[in-house]
């Protein structure tokens, strides 16, 4: 953004039109270049209109178009996830919710982009439609059976792909561009925090709601939980997207505060674990569930990192999250190398299966990227490199991992046989 904007500066409509496309990147990017074209009059201009807007811009709620769109599909989301109710489906033995679940839930967010991109291209609403209807079919097409591994894969891996596929449709199929994919990453990121925070305020409302019926002798908790519940829970996330587009001023001064908290803390409470470990006697070589359980743990805060480098690029005053940054790095580098030893062992000691395979290769690859944000961290931290280079390392990385999904759900259970 700061080189757009460098390239245009004298130029007010793509001036605006870059403003109007990313105004978290624009005012973001205009800060940091303003020393280097302030005696220019359109960045005088541009300064006074952005100190403006900051000391004038309070949250405000309305009512435009955008809400009855949220609502109309939330509604449609809890429609389709209350199928098994409405056709008298089995959900115990179709597995309705492991298949579909995650799928309802982007396709609702998928509808939302779409709906609130007055400009989208008819093509790009075709690919999306297509792909959702082949992954629906491809999904439920396969055996009901939960012993088998390279199937369980499948449920795990495709709202990942979906995911993928809502990424595209946020970015209007650019997903070329990084700078786009970095504000994909930023979004999920926002999404998540402003999702929770509805998530904690519903959940108080229910508590609240169940507690006075049942002062009063009515019993509402089967209905709550099978219907209230059940279709909040799958609009929690268009409501977040909604939420993240009209109220921009709230969400970016909530997510920078979350990612410096919880950094710190993260990186201390790893420390403590990797120390606790060797006490505790548990080790992942021989103990197959704490072996799972190391794994998620690496995931999660894989994702940290990389909401944190996201959400840290916003701040001005970041070297000690940078630092932070780094020492979480090479702390999940020796988690990730601890899983990846255990995982050979087991190999060794047991032989290939198909959740063995798709671990494996998972950890490698989170490896490599963790080497390349660490290399980018120490850069950053002691030679004055730019934040920007971690965010262009992970949304240049995006593709790999795309590419091991669609392998895991279409190859594997073909080569293991659907066991």
């Amino acid at each position: 953004m700061k080189e757009k904007i460098k390239e245009n500066i004298n130029d007010p409509e793509k001036l605006e039109r870059l403003y109007r496309e990313d105004r978290e990147s624009f005012e973001l990017g205009f800060e940091k270049i303003y020393p280097e074209i302030q005696n220019t009059e359109m960045a005088k201009f541009w300064k006074s209109r952005l100190d403006f807007d900051k000391s004038t811009n309070k949250i405000k709620i309305g009512f435009g178009t955008d809400i009855f769109i949220m609502i109309a599909v939330c509604l449609f989301a809890g429609f389709l996830i209350k199928i098994p109710d409405l056709f008298n489906i089995n959900i115990k033995s179709f597995f309705f919710y492991e298949k579909d679940a995650a799928i309802i839930v982007f396709l609702a967010l998928s509808i939302y982009a779409f709906a609130i991109n007055r400009d989208f291209s008819k093509r790009n609403l075709l690919i999306t439609v297509l792909v959702f209807i082949v992954s629906i079919i491809y999904i439920n097409l396969l055996p009901n059976n939960r012993s088998s591994a390279s199937v369980n894969l499948v449920y795990i891996h495709m709202p990942l792909l979906i995911w993928c596929l809502y990424g595209l449709v946020y970015t209007d199929f650019d997903f070329k561009d990084p700078g786009k994919r970095i504000e994909f990453i930023r979004h999920n990121g926002d999404m998540a925090i402003m999702g929770a925070l509805i998530l904690i305020a519903g959940g108080i409302l229910m508590m609240i709601t169940i507690g006075l019926f049942q002062a009063i002798g009515i019993h509402v908790e089967n209905f709550y939980m099978n219907y209230i519940l059940l279709i909040g829970l799958v609009s929690a996330p268009v409501l977040s997207s909604y939420i993240l587009k009209n109220y921009t001023t709230l969400t970016n001064r909530i997510a920078p505060i979350i990612a410096t908290i919880f950094s710190p803390l993260i990186l201390i409470t790893l420390v403590i674990y990797l120390i606790a470990i060797p006490i505790s006697g548990k080790d992942p070589y021989n103990d197959r569930n704490f072996l799972m359980i190391f794994n998620i743990m690496l995931l999660c805060v894989m994702a940290i990192i990389v909401f944190s480098v996201s959400e840290t690029s916003r701040n001005s005053k970041q070297k000690f999250n940078e630092l932070v940054l780094f020492l979480l790095a090479i702390v999940t580098l020796i988690i990730n190398l601890i899983a990846l030893s255990a995982i050979f062992y087991r190999l060794g000691e047991f032989g290939l299966t198909p959740n063995r395979l798709a671990i494996l290769v998972s950890n490698i690859l989170i490896f490599v990227n963790l080497i390349l944000i660490t290399i980018d961290l120490y850069k950053i931290n002691f030679k004055k490199a730019e934040l920007e280079k971690v965010e262009l390392t992970i949304s240049k990385y995006l593709p790999v991992y795309i590419v091991w999904v669609l392998i895991v759900i279409f190859v594997l259970p073909g080569i293991f046989g659907l066991k």
